[in-house]
């Protein structure tokens, strides 16, 4: 776990690329993109086993169970298209509705899940900071982005945090992601710091040169 503070809140960084507001009893999520491999069969696209949806609720779970909070809360692409909800395993789908009624749960509004499709909301406000799914107007907490940060020439999963947003990587197990060194997140995030994922969770700065990230 790392400790983060953003916009004078105290948030935890958790290894599996979960948040943690213990002020608010909120874990928080982004882009769990339940059901990507059936898209990418029905698309023509790579044949992947299809156990990433089992393997991320799996996960989802076991995350609650640890932390213990009172709400759940899923920054938006929590299907990976509009047929993948109805398309999951009814198992899978139980799953998930138990976990929603163990705590109060929240999801929010993604590009693969537009607002106006079940429950999912357009963001929400909680404290200091707002909780969408692509960064706006900050302080705010948000997803979309998958972001990813090199570290001894490896790639990881990673929150980055700048003055403005805080951006969380995906939850998903078959998502992909974006360097956070592109100019693209450069310039949405400027200068920060990058907390990597997986065992000790790293932290190594954002916003300077590819020559001195090397260092």
């Amino acid at each position: 776990m790392r400790e983060i503070t953003f916009s004078g809140v105290r948030l935890i960084a958790q290894p599996s690329g979960a948040l943690y507001w213990p002020e608010q009893g909120a874990l928080i999520v982004a882009d769990l993109h339940l059901g990507k491999s059936a898209r990418m069969a029905r698309r023509g696209g790579a044949l992947l086993p299809p156990f990433e949806t089992l393997d991320t609720v799996a996960r989802l779970e076991a995350e609650v169970t640890r932390i213990g909070p009172r709400r759940l809360i899923s920054l938006g692409d929590t299907f990976d298209d509009d047929r993948a909800a109805g398309e999951i395993a009814p198992e899978i789908s139980a799953r998930l509705s138990a976990l929603a009624a163990r705590i109060e749960t929240v999801w929010i509004a993604g590009n693969h899940d537009p607002a106006g499709r079940g429950r999912a909301v357009e963001d929400m406000r909680l404290g200091p900071l707002t909780l969408r799914h692509i960064a706006g107007a900050g302080p705010d907490v948000s997803g979309h982005y998958h972001p990813k940060a090199n570290i001894a020439r490896r790639s990881h999963r990673a929150f980055l945090v700048g003055g403005e947003h805080l951006i969380l990587p995906a939850f998903g197990t078959y998502t992909g992601g974006l360097d956070c060194d592109g100019p693209e997140l450069r310039a949405l995030v400027g200068p920060g710091i990058a907390v990597l994922t997986g065992p000790g969770m790293p932290v190594r700065p954002i916003g300077q040169s590819a020559a001195r990230q090397s260092r």
